[in-house]
């Protein structure tokens, strides 16, 4: 058991680690990297722009928990 929980965390980090690659290189690439939905927040000012995408966030959410909730459910 506790071989799994250090494995699935080196996943977690290694998953992470690819996700800010890729925002990295979206920035770099130009534009913000995709669309928001509407209820995310974002502040530009001169020289200055905060974006939080809150409801981006709960969608995907949501739909990772629905996938791993079916992969778990076949799985039995």
């Amino acid at each position: 058991m506790e071989k799994a929980l250090i494995w699935a965390g080196v996943a977690l980090m290694v998953v992470g680690a690819m996700a800010v690659a890729l925002g990295v290189l979206l920035g770099a690439v130009g534009g913000r990297g995709g669309r928001l939905l509407p209820g995310d927040i974002v502040i530009s000012r001169p020289g200055f722009t905060f974006v939080f995408p809150i409801v981006t966030s709960l969608v995907v959410s949501a739909l990772l928990t629905l996938v791993l909730w079916v992969v778990v459910a076949l799985r039995r």
